[in-house]
């Protein structure tokens, strides 16, 4: 079995659900409200372990019922969390609005996350014997550089999803092995609009570039090579929050597996078609099983 080390954030996701996000100064009444567990870390931890992988969560937890709940959210999926920190003081947050379009708007609130600023003891250990680090940005860039950078001492393929969006050290660059935005972050990178040209100029800081495209599917991009685009299966969305993540981190097994890069796509972006269709993040991260059935389903109806 593959071994995933994820080095990120753990929040609590507080879900208004609504018909219509509401604009500056308007007040807007939604029709429920979920707190789920969430944070770009533990997303990709639970993605990568749904999807067949061991998988193990460097982060920080506040000494509050909110960490309480989210490293048992994290254990109960599967993620071990011997290097899940508790910190005094609260558990970060995330204050989410899903629309009827499946849309959502989100501010992050760190809480312990900002104190995950360095590697603990222990730490470059568990990275060393991964078969992948996943990285995110909704921790100080100071640990995810450590992290990097410890994972390329130790040969680890390094995967950073660069979200919430940020210009980003050439030093970091240097230690990043696949790049994951999605075509938004792609062209705050670059200030290039067009997807596929902003996968080839990113190819000029790191060897690979995968741009998610929502809908549309996914855009792979190596030097030397030409582009790759692979299609998302066509589903009804009803919430969106957690799909990048379950690619992701769906994604990296299949590559840590030794995937070709067209079928790992594939079976990524099967995995997020399904997580769209459920609501939440962590809770709608479908399961090895499930992606399989959907993935031979998707082949019967296209063949």
């Amino acid at each position: 079995m593959t071994h995933i080390a994820v080095l990120g954030s753990t929040n609590m996701d507080l879900v208004a659900y609504v018909a219509k996000a509401p604009q500056r100064g308007e007040t807007v009444t939604g029709r429920e409200f979920r707190t789920i567990p969430g944070g770009k870390g533990a997303n990709q931890a639970v993605a990568a372990a749904h999807a067949g992988s061991d998988v193990s969560m460097i982060g920080a937890v506040g000494a509050d019922a909110f960490g309480s709940q989210l490293r048992t959210t994290l254990e109960h999926s599967g993620v071990d969390t011997d290097h899940l920190r508790t910190t005094e003081g609260p558990s970060g947050t995330a204050h989410i609005v899903v629309d009827d379009e499946g849309g959502n708007a989100i501010v992050v609130v760190p809480g312990a996350n900002a104190t995950v600023d360095h590697l603990a003891p222990g730490d470059e250990v568990l990275i060393a014997g991964a078969d992948a680090l996943l990285l995110q940005l909704e921790i100080p860039l100071a640990a995810v550089l450590a992290g990097a950078e410890a994972a390329r001492r130790h040969g680890v393929r390094t995967v950073l999803t660069p979200s919430p969006v940020q210009s980003l050290p050439p030093e970091l660059l240097a230690s990043i092995d696949l790049l994951v935005p999605n075509e938004h972050e792609a062209a705050a990178l670059t200030g290039v609009t067009d997807p596929r040209e902003a996968a080839v100029a990113l190819l000029d800081q790191v060897p690979e570039v995968v741009v998610t495209l929502g809908a549309a599917g996914s855009l792979y991009a190596a030097r030397g090579a030409e582009p790759l685009t692979v299609p998302a299966p066509r589903v009804t969305a009803v919430d969106s929050t957690g799909a990048g993540d379950t690619f992701v981190g769906t994604l990296a097994v299949a590559l840590a597996e030794g995937r070709p890069m067209r079928a790992a796509l594939a079976w990524a972006s099967t995995a997020a078609s399904l997580s769209v269709q459920r609501v939440g993040a962590s809770s709608s991260m479908p399961y090895r099983s499930e992606i399989d059935a959907q993935a031979a389903s998707n082949t019967r109806h296209t063949s």
